[in-house]
Parts: C-alpha cells; sequence; structure tokens
C-alpha cells in the first residue's frame, strides 16, 4: 500500500517541481534580459560620453517587464513625461531664475500635479506622470545655482533617460521576447467561453443569486484585465493596433450583453419567489432556442462565426414562440411580466448575437462592416479627490524638504528631494504605499551598502569596462532576481535603486567616500520623508473613505443613466461601471461585509442603470404622448436622487413615482414598450434580496398609486 501511495506521489512532486523550475527560469531569464539592457546601456552612454550613464542604466530597471508590449509601453509613456518634465523644468528655471522661493514652491506644485494624475490611472500612464514630475526636478534642482546650465542639463537627462528607453525595447524585442499578444489573445478567448459556457448552462432557468454574484465579479474583471491588455499590446502588435477598435467593442458587447443576461435572470428568479410560476415558465421555455443556437464547440474565430446562423434561427424562433406563449397566459400580472421578460430575452438575444459576431471578426481575415463602422471608448471611473489629496501630500513633502534645504544650505538636498519626488509619486496609488515605502528603504539601504562595498572595495582595483561589469554583476543581480520575485518584489526594487545610484558609474569614475556617505544620507532621508507624508496625509487608496466614495459614484451611475446624453451613453455606463467595481473589488476583502455589499450594489446598478438608458433611446425614437412625459420625468429624477442618496424616504418617493409612471402609461394605447421598461426597474425595486431591500418601509405597498398631478 506505501508504495502504491509513493507511486501515486511522484508525478504529482515531478509536476510542483516542473512548475518551480519553469517559474524560476522565467525570473532568470529576465534578469539576464535585464543585465543586458542594463550594461549595454552603459556602455553606450560611456562611450558618448553622457553626463552620467548610470541615469540610463537605471532606466532600464524601470521598465523591465517579462512581456515585450509592457516594456514597450512602458517606456513610451515614461518618454512622453521625460520630454514634458523636461520642457517643464527649463520653463520653471527660466521664470524664476532668481528666485529660489518661486522655484521650489512652482516644482513643488508641478510636481504635485503630476502625483494627482498618476494616481489616475492604473496602467502605465501613470508613469507618464510620474517622470513629468520627477524629470522635471532632475533637470532643474542640479542648476538651481547655474540656471545657465539648465539647457545642458535638460539635453543630457533626456539623452540619458531616451538611450535607456531605446536599449531596453530593443533587447526585449531581439533575446527571447515575450509577446504580451499571446496574453491577450488567451485572456479574450477565456472570456468568451467562460461566459458562453456559462449562459449556455443557465439556458435552462434559475441561476442561484451566489452563482450570478459570483459570474458578475468574474465577468467585470475580465472585461477591465482585457482593457488594460489591449492598451498595453498596441505597442507591441501591428495587428492589434489595427484592430483596437476592435478589441474595445468587443470587450464592450460583452459588458452589455452580461448585464442584460443578469437582469433576464434576476427577473426569472423574482418571479420564482414570488410563486409566478406561469409567468416564469413561459420565459424559461421562450428563451430555450438559445440552448440549441450556442450548441457546439466554444471558441472565437472560426468556432464564434459558426454559432452565428443558428443564434439567428434561434431568434427567429423566439419571435414565432410569443404570441403562443402569450396565449397560454390568462392573468394580467402574468402577462405584464410575460412582456417585460419577452423584451429582455429579445435584447439579449440581440446583444449575444452582436458579441458573438465581434468574438469572430477578431480572427476574420477582412473585417466585418458592422464591427468596423461602430467607434467605442472605455471610459474609467476615477475619484478627483483622491487626486487632489495625492497632490496635496506631493506638495507639502516638497515644500517641506525645500524649506529645510533653503534653511539649512545643505549641500546634499538635492538628493534628498529627487528621492522624495521619485516615491511619493511611484507609491501614491499602492494598497499600503507607508508599509511599500519602510519595505523599498530597507531595501535602499541594502543596495547602498553594497554598492559601498562594490565601489571602494572591488572597483577600485579594476580597470575597464569588461571588469566593472563582471564587478557589478553579480550585486546588481542579486538585487533583481528579489525585484522580479513577487514576494521580495519592493525589497529587490529598493535594492537595484540603491546600488544603481550610489555605484554612479562613470567614464571617470570618483572614489570619495565621504561624498558617498553624504549622499546615502541624503537619499535615505528623501526616502523617510516620503514614508513620513504618507502616516501624516494617509493615502484614498484601499481606505474605507474612498471604498464609501467609490461605492457611491458606483450607485450614481444610476444617475448618469437617467441625466447625461444619450451619445455613447451604454458604452460610457458600462465600462465606468465595471472599473469602478473593479476598484472597490481591490480594496475589498473577499466574502467579507463589504465586498457582499458592493456586489449587491453592483448588480443592483447594472440593471436599473441599463434598463432607464434603453428606455429613455426608446422614448427619443418614438413618439410619447405629453400627457405621459411629466410622469416618466418625475419616475427618472426620482430613481436618481434615491441611487445617489438612499435612504427609506427617496426609496418610497422613486418606488411610487415608478408605479405612478406604469399607472400612466397603461392609461395609452401604443406605449408598451414604455410599460417593459417601467415593470422592469419596478421589480428590481421591490426585489427582497438585492440592495435596495434595506430601505423598504414596513409598511406594505399600496395596490394603486395615485396619479401625480
Amino acid at each position: 500500500m506505501a508504495a502504491v501511495d509513493s507511486t501515486q506521489r511522484t508525478p504529482a512532486f515531478r509536476q510542483v517541481l516542473v512548475e518551480a523550475l519553469r517559474e524560476e527560469a522565467s525570473v532568470w531569464l529576465l534578469v539576464v534580459k535585464t543585465l543586458i539592457a542594463f550594461f549595454l546601456t552603459g556602455w553606450i552612454a560611456m562611450r558618448l560620453a553622457l553626463p552620467s550613464p548610470s541615469s540610463a542604466m537605471l532606466t532600464t530597471i524601470i521598465v523591465a517587464n517579462r512581456q515585450s508590449g509592457m516594456v514597450l509601453a512602458k517606456s513610451f509613456y515614461r518618454g512622453i513625461g521625460t520630454v514634458v518634465g523636461t520642457l517643464v523644468a527649463i520653463v520653471i528655471v527660466s521664470a524664476f531664475a532668481q528666485q529660489r522661493v518661486l522655484f521650489l514652491l512652482s516644482l513643488s506644485v508641478w510636481i504635485g500635479l503630476c502625483t494627482a494624475g498618476a494616481t489616475l490611472y492604473r496602467n502605465f500612464k501613470s508613469y507618464a506622470f510620474v517622470l513629468a514630475g520627477y524629470g522635471t526636478a532632475l533637470v532643474a534642482v542640479p542648476v538651481i545655482n547655474a540656471p545657465l546650465n539648465v539647457f545642458d542639463s535638460a539635453w543630457a537627462r533626456m539623452s540619458e533617460v531616451l538611450l535607456g528607453l531605446l536599449v531596453s525595447g530593443v533587447v526585449s524585442e531581439a533575446v527571447f521576447p515575450a509577446r504580451m499578444r499571446d496574453v491577450m489573445r488567451r485572456t479574450g478567448r477565456e472570456q468568451f467561453t467562460d461566459f458562453i459556457a456559462f449562459v449556455r448552462g443557465a439556458v435552462g432557468g434559475v441561476v442561484p443569486r451566489e452563482a450570478m454574484e459570483n459570474a458578475h465579479l468574474r465577468f467585470v474583471r475580465a472585461a477591465v484585465t482585457l482593457e488594460d491588455l489591449r492598451s498595453s499590446v498596441v505597442f507591441e502588435d501591428v495587428e492589434t493596433r489595427a484592430r483596437s477598435n476592435h478589441l474595445r467593442l468587443f470587450n464592450q458587447r460583452f459588458m452589455a450583453t452580461s448585464t442584460s443576461f443578469q437582469s433576464l435572470h434576476h427577473l426569472i428568479n423574482r418571479l420564482k419567489r414570488a410563486h409566478r410560476e406561469r409567468a416564469a415558465d413561459a420565459l424559461i421555455r421562450l428563451y430555450a432556442p438559445l440552448r440549441k443556437g450556442l450548441d457546439g464547440p466554444l471558441g472565437a474565430g472560426r468556432a464564434a462565426q459558426a454559432l452565428l446562423p443558428p443564434l439567428v434561427d434561434a431568434r427567429k424562433a423566439i419571435d414565432a414562440d410569443v404570441v403562443s406563449l402569450r396565449a397560454s397566459l390568462a392573468d394580467a400580472q402574468d402577462l405584464r411580466d410575460f412582456d417585460t421578460g419577452a423584451a429582455l430575452i429579445r435584447r439579449f438575444a440581440d446583444e449575444l448575437h452582436d458579441y458573438v459576431e465581434s468574438a469572430a471578426a477578431l480572427q476574420s481575415s477582412r473585417p466585418f462592416p458592422t464591427i468596423s463602422a461602430e467607434r467605442v471608448r472605455f471610459d474609467r471611473g476615477n475619484d478627483f479627490l483622491g487626486a487632489g489629496i495625492a497632490m496635496a501630500r506631493a506638495t507639502l513633502t516638497m515644500l517641506a524638504l525645500g524649506a529645510f534645504w533653503i534653511q539649512s544650505a545643505w549641500p546634499f538636498g538635492s538628493s534628498a528631494m529627487l528621492l522624495a519626488t521619485v516615491f511619493a509619486g511611484l507609491f501614491a496609488t499602492a494598497p499600503n504605499p507607508t508599509r511599500t515605502t519602510w519595505i523599498v528603504m530597507l531595501g535602499y539601504l541594502c543596495g547602498m551598502t553594497m554598492a559601498f562595498i562594490c565601489l571602494f572595495f572591488i572597483l577600485t582595483q579594476v580597470d575597464g569596462f569588461g571588469l566593472m561589469a563582471v564587478c557589478v554583476f553579480p550585486f546588481i543581480a542579486v538585487g533583481l532576481v528579489m525585484m522580479f520575485t513577487p514576494k521580495t518584489a519592493s525589497f529587490g526594487l529598493g535594492w537595484a535603486f540603491g546600488l544603481t545610484y550610489l555605484l554612479g558609474l562613470n567614464n571617470i569614475q570618483v572614489f570619495d567616500p565621504a561624498h558617498a556617505i553624504n549622499d546615502a544620507i541624503a537619499q535615505i532621508i528623501g526616502l523617510g520623508a516620503a514614508a513620513a507624508a504618507f502616516v501624516v496625509i494617509p493615502p484614498a487608496v484601499g481606505s474605507p473613505w474612498l471604498r464609501r466614495r467609490l461605492m457611491a459614484r458606483l450607485r450614481g451611475q444610476v444617475a448618469l443613466a437617467a441625466n447625461a446624453p444619450l451619445p455613447g451613453l451604454r458604452h460610457r455606463f458600462e465600462s465606468v461601471n465595471n472599473d469602478l467595481v473593479s476598484q472597490v473589488v481591490a480594496q475589498t476583502e473577499p466574502g467579507s461585509a463589504d465586498s457582499r455589499a458592493l456586489i449587491a450594489w453592483a448588480l443592483a446598478v447594472h440593471e436599473t442603470g441599463r434598463a432607464v438608458i434603453e428606455m429613455r433611446h426608446d422614448m427619443a425614437g418614438r413618439d410619447v404622448p405629453d400627457a405621459l412625459r411629466p410622469y416618466l420625468a418625475t419616475a427618472l429624477d426620482r430613481l436618481a436622487r434615491f441611487y445617489t442618496s438612499p435612504d427609506v424616504a427617496t426609496y418610497v418617493a422613486a418606488r411610487d413615482a415608478v408605479a405612478t409612471a406604469i399607472s400612466g402609461v397603461c392609461e395609452h394605447d401604443g406605449q408598451a414598450y414604455l410599460l417593459e421598461h417601467l415593470s422592469l426597474i419596478r421589480m428590481a425595486l421591490l426585489d427582497s434580496e438585492s440592495a435596495v431591500a434595506a430601505y423598504m418601509p414596513d409598511a406594505p405597498l399600496a395596490k394603486e398609486i395615485a396619479h401625480a398631478p
């Protein structure tokens, strides 16, 4: 028996060992690529006699990444930030060459603005803002006592950074390139197959609420992840750039289809809970043709294209079944519920066909006319007050260091300011920036200690670039291995930064222990100032305050749906919703009360907001009796107020306004489409398992609601 157990354990052990070795090999491959770029950049910078080759070498560490697309994306935005920062530095120095206080004030405000900009983005665009602030300080601070040298400083810093970016990009593409395109394609396929499989499995009827909530989180993550990948892959792949709008449209159709899918199943679940079995069963039978339409192998490209004809047939079958299934119902409420669900099924079937069509178009050699004609974008849900806090923190930190520098005439004050500038912007969006900064500072201290040993005990004994590279290699390699290992990434980042900064590699190497020690102290003080700033002015990211703001912004999406201009509103609503949910999910513990509240509100906002948008679109394209418009406007206004500031009073006002609008619509012929949307909104408001249930009054709902005057 023991032998059998040992035999069974051997394959599992072998698999674990293989996975561990594969991960270790990928880390060392990235280390080797980074070292090639690091030393090649240093060699070229020295051959070109650039003032600070170490700055160019440090750039290769900052932009290092496993995938070529990520390297190119980081390089692109870092290049933009460097150019902008250099130009601003010239302007600041030119304007305040003789006014040190105004110089430091304008520099601090600019760095604060750049830090605020960095917090508004959750991809590599934030690097452009960080570098715009850091680049300005890097150019302007060293020439504060010699303003006429600002152009030489600007040219040198820009040349060094751009050289590092160029070499990193070439090495990443030439040495065992890892294509982000493959990751993006795999992510898109997984999104498609997961969603279609879930839909196919749910065609049979009721989907438990817990399963719907878990699926919603998966769909949100999939949508945001795909957009983040697309924004990076466009830098490495020509085909992706050409199909960038197709990818956006594919993602937007996915979000729209998933929202309609969730609304449909919430409706069926509510009918089942209310014991409206006849209406629920009729909708399930009406929904059934989609099961046949989705039969077949799952996948994008040809597999997706093969689903298109069956989906067209399913849509025709749904239209044909509506009449007979409706005729089987006699109760007026059943008929109203069935009409509401039938309209939702039709919408879902149309959106599902469009989503499958976009998946097929991504693999087609020639674009589909319906795909290439529609232009979309992915909007983000940014919090500008949180960005303002980050701006205030960075500005005050720079002003405090600048004031200390002026009053003390500290020779190394510029080093402290530069380091504080870098890390105040770099970690402004980190979930726990104080802890991260302290870990980086510890790694920075260790890296500088190693740099001191390497510089004064080893490099003093050698001559020439080749021997210098051999001697530096083990010290920088240790830092890079830690940097590319998730558990020690922050410590490794500090190690690599501190080592490279203090080595200060140059054509004519200066060995001055006193200068090195003083510079190291200044850099540690700069890092400490950044960490202290995060303690004095806590970051918004990860705080309960920001989570509440994001939740309020998410609920406010219903007000957006009710009031914003209609062109592009569907895409804006879906993308901002998903981005807001992904932000709150990242800041909440899975399974916690906050997480459950988020999911509940997200589902309610998605369903109600989308119904409001569809109703407004139908109203814009049809003739609505003037007598109905006040009721509809009141219903939209009350819904917006409730979701913006939920309480019992606003809930009752919204519920009654929707019921009043329904009563008004029932008195006018030819307005069934309004009744379908309003009934869906009303059922969402009366859902005892949704987030709005907490605001339902104890008194029972009145059967009849009087018309508003």
